[in-house]
Protein backbone atom coordinates (compact mmCIF):
# COMPACT_ATOMS: atom_id res chain seq x y z
CA UNK A 1 0.00 0.00 0.00
CA UNK A 2 1.82 3.29 -1.44
CA UNK A 3 0.43 6.51 -0.13
CA UNK A 4 0.62 10.26 -1.69
CA UNK A 5 -0.04 12.58 1.33
CA UNK A 6 -0.78 16.16 0.24
CA UNK A 7 -4.51 16.28 -1.46
CA UNK A 8 -5.16 12.38 -0.72
CA UNK A 9 -4.87 12.45 3.17
CA UNK A 10 -4.59 16.61 4.18
CA UNK A 11 -5.92 18.93 2.30
CA UNK A 12 -2.97 21.04 1.22
CA UNK A 13 -2.85 21.53 -2.23
CA UNK A 14 -4.09 24.77 -2.40
CA UNK A 15 -1.74 25.59 1.00
CA UNK A 16 1.71 24.74 -1.30
CA UNK A 17 -0.16 26.20 -4.42
CA UNK A 18 -0.98 29.98 -2.72
CA UNK A 19 2.81 29.30 -0.91
CA UNK A 20 4.76 28.85 -4.60
CA UNK A 21 3.03 31.92 -6.18
CA UNK A 22 3.95 33.95 -3.17
CA UNK A 23 6.81 33.29 -3.18
CA UNK A 24 7.68 33.61 -6.96
CA UNK A 25 6.10 36.95 -6.33
CA UNK A 26 8.41 37.97 -3.61
CA UNK A 27 11.44 37.45 -5.84
CA UNK A 28 9.56 39.28 -8.88
CA UNK A 29 7.70 36.62 -10.92
CA UNK A 30 4.11 36.36 -11.70
CA UNK A 31 3.22 33.13 -11.96
CA UNK A 32 -1.03 32.29 -12.69
CA UNK A 33 -2.16 30.47 -9.29
CA UNK A 34 -4.06 27.94 -11.64
CA UNK A 35 -1.01 27.33 -13.45
CA UNK A 36 0.58 26.25 -10.04
CA UNK A 37 -2.66 24.73 -8.45
CA UNK A 38 -2.25 22.43 -11.37
CA UNK A 39 1.09 21.31 -11.13
CA UNK A 40 0.99 20.54 -7.25
CA UNK A 41 1.71 16.68 -6.60
CA UNK A 42 5.38 17.44 -8.87
CA UNK A 43 8.06 18.03 -7.00
CA UNK A 44 9.88 21.51 -7.24
CA UNK A 45 12.17 20.33 -9.60
CA UNK A 46 9.29 19.93 -12.16
CA UNK A 47 7.22 22.40 -10.98
CA UNK A 48 9.33 25.48 -11.06
CA UNK A 49 10.41 25.03 -14.73
CA UNK A 50 6.62 24.22 -15.98
CA UNK A 51 5.48 27.63 -14.25
CA UNK A 52 8.32 29.90 -14.39
CA UNK A 53 11.04 28.94 -16.03
CA UNK A 54 12.96 28.92 -13.14
CA UNK A 55 15.31 25.73 -12.36
CA UNK A 56 14.75 24.06 -8.46
CA UNK A 57 18.79 23.98 -8.27
CA UNK A 58 19.66 27.63 -9.79
CA UNK A 59 20.52 30.22 -6.61
CA UNK A 60 17.48 31.61 -7.57
CA UNK A 61 15.40 28.75 -7.73
CA UNK A 62 16.43 27.40 -4.66
CA UNK A 63 15.94 30.88 -3.03
CA UNK A 64 12.26 31.03 -4.15
CA UNK A 65 12.34 27.28 -2.89
CA UNK A 66 13.53 27.97 0.43
CA UNK A 67 10.91 30.99 1.02
CA UNK A 68 8.25 28.39 -0.27
CA UNK A 69 8.91 25.69 2.37
CA UNK A 70 9.07 28.78 5.30
CA UNK A 71 5.98 30.19 4.16
CA UNK A 72 4.50 26.83 4.07
CA UNK A 73 5.58 25.84 7.07
CA UNK A 74 4.56 29.33 9.48
CA UNK A 75 1.46 30.63 7.40
CA UNK A 76 -0.32 27.61 6.17
CA UNK A 77 0.53 23.90 8.14
CA UNK A 78 -1.03 24.95 11.27
CA UNK A 79 -4.48 25.41 9.32
CA UNK A 80 -4.15 22.21 7.41
CA UNK A 81 -7.02 19.27 8.68
CA UNK A 82 -6.48 15.35 7.33
CA UNK A 83 -9.64 14.68 5.28
CA UNK A 84 -12.88 12.67 6.76
CA UNK A 85 -12.08 8.98 7.86
CA UNK A 86 -8.44 9.22 6.79
CA UNK A 87 -7.38 7.49 10.29
CA UNK A 88 -9.94 4.84 9.88
CA UNK A 89 -8.72 4.23 6.05
CA UNK A 90 -5.34 3.84 7.15
CA UNK A 91 -6.28 1.61 10.20
CA UNK A 92 -8.33 -0.53 8.06
CA UNK A 93 -5.27 -1.21 5.71
CA UNK A 94 -3.25 -2.33 8.79
CA UNK A 95 -5.73 -4.24 10.24
CA UNK A 96 -6.00 -6.06 6.78
CA UNK A 97 -2.66 -6.88 7.06
CA UNK A 98 -0.84 -4.39 4.26
CA UNK A 99 1.95 -3.05 4.33
CA UNK A 100 2.09 1.07 3.97
CA UNK A 101 4.51 3.14 2.85
CA UNK A 102 4.33 6.55 1.78
CA UNK A 103 5.73 8.20 -1.66
CA UNK A 104 5.44 11.85 -1.24
CA UNK A 105 6.58 14.68 -3.17
CA UNK A 106 7.20 16.19 -0.02
CA UNK A 107 10.91 17.07 0.91
CA UNK A 108 11.79 14.90 4.09
CA UNK A 109 11.36 18.01 6.44
CA UNK A 110 8.09 18.43 5.77
CA UNK A 111 6.65 15.34 5.78
CA UNK A 112 6.66 14.44 9.10
CA UNK A 113 4.71 17.53 10.48
CA UNK A 114 2.29 16.95 7.40
CA UNK A 115 1.54 13.42 8.46
CA UNK A 116 1.14 14.78 11.76
CA UNK A 117 -1.58 17.34 11.05
CA UNK A 118 -3.25 14.35 8.88
CA UNK A 119 -3.21 12.36 12.23
CA UNK A 120 -1.76 8.86 10.73
CA UNK A 121 2.01 9.44 11.70
CA UNK A 122 1.60 6.77 14.05
CA UNK A 123 0.32 4.51 11.55
CA UNK A 124 2.97 4.83 9.02
CA UNK A 125 6.85 3.33 9.52
CA UNK A 126 8.05 3.66 5.92
CA UNK A 127 8.59 7.18 4.64
CA UNK A 128 10.00 8.43 1.23
CA UNK A 129 10.19 11.88 0.43
CA UNK A 130 11.55 13.27 -2.53
CA UNK A 131 14.75 13.55 -0.73
CA UNK A 132 15.35 9.43 -1.63
CA UNK A 133 14.22 10.49 -5.73
CA UNK A 134 16.45 11.57 -8.42
CA UNK A 135 13.49 12.87 -10.50
CA UNK A 136 9.80 14.14 -8.75
CA UNK A 137 6.27 12.57 -9.71
CA UNK A 138 5.37 11.87 -12.70
CA UNK A 139 8.10 10.08 -13.11
CA UNK A 140 8.15 6.64 -10.86
CA UNK A 141 11.45 7.11 -8.76
CA UNK A 142 9.51 7.62 -5.68
CA UNK A 143 7.58 4.34 -6.09
CA UNK A 144 10.47 2.18 -7.12
CA UNK A 145 11.97 3.89 -3.47
CA UNK A 146 8.87 2.87 -1.56
CA UNK A 147 8.70 -0.64 -2.93
CA UNK A 148 12.41 -1.29 -2.51
CA UNK A 149 11.70 -0.07 1.74
CA UNK A 150 8.96 -2.84 1.72
CA UNK A 151 10.43 -5.02 -0.50
CA UNK A 152 7.24 -5.67 -2.12
CA UNK A 153 6.99 -6.60 -6.07
CA UNK A 154 5.45 -4.28 -7.87
CA UNK A 155 2.00 -6.37 -8.70
CA UNK A 156 1.45 -6.56 -5.56
CA UNK A 157 1.13 -3.21 -4.74
CA UNK A 158 -1.46 -0.34 -4.82
CA UNK A 159 -0.77 3.48 -5.01
CA UNK A 160 -3.39 5.62 -3.36
CA UNK A 161 -3.11 8.99 -4.83
CA UNK A 162 -4.99 12.35 -6.00
CA UNK A 163 -3.38 13.47 -9.16
CA UNK A 164 -2.35 12.38 -13.06
CA UNK A 165 0.71 12.40 -11.74
CA UNK A 166 0.53 9.70 -8.94
CA UNK A 167 -0.81 7.63 -11.07
CA UNK A 168 1.37 7.84 -14.18
CA UNK A 169 3.99 7.06 -11.65
CA UNK A 170 2.59 4.43 -10.25
CA UNK A 171 1.67 2.77 -13.99
CA UNK A 172 5.50 3.65 -15.02
CA UNK A 173 6.92 1.46 -11.72
CA UNK A 174 3.85 -1.13 -12.81
CA UNK A 175 1.96 -0.65 -9.71
CA UNK A 176 -1.66 -0.69 -9.81
CA UNK A 177 -3.67 2.87 -8.97
CA UNK A 178 -6.38 4.45 -7.53
CA UNK A 179 -7.09 7.86 -7.18
CA UNK A 180 -8.93 9.99 -5.20
CA UNK A 181 -10.71 13.64 -6.27
CA UNK A 182 -10.50 15.57 -2.81
CA UNK A 183 -7.03 17.05 -4.26
CA UNK A 184 -9.11 18.62 -7.09
CA UNK A 185 -8.79 16.42 -10.01
CA UNK A 186 -11.88 15.03 -11.45
CA UNK A 187 -12.33 11.41 -12.36
CA UNK A 188 -12.61 12.22 -15.98
CA UNK A 189 -9.01 13.95 -15.10
CA UNK A 190 -7.58 10.77 -13.77
CA UNK A 191 -7.29 8.38 -16.47
CA UNK A 192 -5.79 5.23 -16.02
CA UNK A 193 -6.41 5.04 -12.62
CA UNK A 194 -7.69 1.49 -12.00
CA UNK A 195 -10.67 2.82 -9.47
CA UNK A 196 -11.81 6.27 -8.46
CA UNK A 197 -13.25 7.41 -5.33
CA UNK A 198 -14.50 10.59 -3.83
CA UNK A 199 -12.23 10.69 -1.10
CA UNK A 200 -10.64 8.71 1.92
CA UNK A 201 -14.62 8.44 3.34
CA UNK A 202 -16.28 7.04 -0.21
CA UNK A 203 -13.28 4.71 -0.41
CA UNK A 204 -13.89 3.31 3.35
CA UNK A 205 -17.75 2.73 2.30
CA UNK A 206 -16.88 1.30 -0.97
CA UNK A 207 -13.43 -1.43 0.86
CA UNK A 208 -15.12 -4.40 0.42
CA UNK A 209 -15.10 -4.00 -3.22
CA UNK A 210 -12.23 -2.41 -3.76
CA UNK A 211 -8.88 -3.32 -5.37
CA UNK A 212 -7.76 -2.65 -1.67
CA UNK A 213 -9.72 -5.81 -0.76
CA UNK A 214 -8.78 -7.83 -3.40
CA UNK A 215 -4.87 -7.31 -2.48
CA UNK A 216 -5.58 -7.99 1.22
CA UNK A 217 -6.79 -11.58 0.27
CA UNK A 218 -3.70 -12.29 -1.54
CA UNK A 219 -1.61 -10.91 1.33
CA UNK A 220 -3.49 -13.29 3.21
CA UNK A 221 -3.00 -16.00 0.78
CA UNK A 222 0.58 -15.50 0.44
CA UNK A 223 1.15 -16.08 4.42
CA UNK A 224 -0.80 -19.42 4.62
Amino acid sequence: MILDVDGTLVDSNHAHAQSWVDAFAEHGITVAYEDVRRSIGMGGDKLMPSVAGVEEDSPEGQSIAARRADMFKEVWLPRLRAFPRTRELLQRFRDEGLTIAVASSAKKEELEPLLERAGVADLLTKRTSSDDASSSKPDPDIVHAALKATNCAAERAVMLGDTPYDVEAAHRAGVHAVALECGGWSRDELPGAEEVYADAADLLSKYETSIFAWIGRLQGSAGT
